[in-house]
């Protein structure tokens, strides 16, 4: 149990039935009437982010997040299939559970799989990928005041804008979180 006046932001804790991470985090104390804590709330689960105040005094469950190592393995249709590699034991996730999350991710590298009592909530890739690009037009040198982009289109199937010199057959690091191109590799 943590009370409201403990609150610290990246903690995640249960209210009302569903599962919240603090983002931030203000203890206020008006001239008049008692304390509150003001806070910004984010649903693991849906995502949407809220705003609530507590009293300091109320008690919230802890809720534990757990994250394993999993390797993505393969897709079949809509289902996705995912191994523990200590133990050998395999998962299957829909398309609704697994969402955006495996754009820039080929099969056999390792993701990470967030539940909570047991239901998986999401898959989190690795923060930067390294792919390469299957499908671009060529780049023209001409009135480009600034950095001038093109789409490529990555192994994964993925459309990435990346700067003009960059070709086909080329590999190109992606930050994942964004979906932009980081550099040539």
């Amino acid at each position: 149990m943590v009370s409201a006046g403990d609150f610290r932001n990246g903690i995640t804790v249960e209210i009302d039935g569903n599962i919240y991470q603090i983002i931030e985090f203000q203890h206020v104390k008006p001239g008049k009437g008692a304390a509150f804590v003001r806070t910004k709330l984010k649903n693991i689960i849906s995502g949407g982010v809220v705003e609530r105040t507590f009293r300091p005094t109320e008690k919230f469950e802890n809720a534990h997040i757990d994250r394993v190592d999993m390797q993505y393995l393969y897709s079949d249709g809509d289902l996705y299939y995912f191994m523990d590699v200590n133990t050998y034991d395999q998962i299957a996730l829909n398309q609704d559970q697994i969402g955006d999350a495996l754009k820039f991710v080929k099969e056999n590298e390792m993701v990470k799989i967030c539940s909570y009592k047991g239901n998986v909530f999401s898959v989190e890739p690795p923060l930067f990928v390294e792919l390469e690009v299957t499908d671009t037009e060529p780049g023209f040198k001409g009135d480009t005041a600034t950095g001038a982009t093109k789409p490529a289109t990555v192994e994964t199937g993925a459309t990435v804008n990346v700067p003009l010199f960059v070709d086909q057959g080329d590999k190109i690091k992606i930050d994942t979180r964004t979906g932009e191109y980081l550099s040539r590799v």
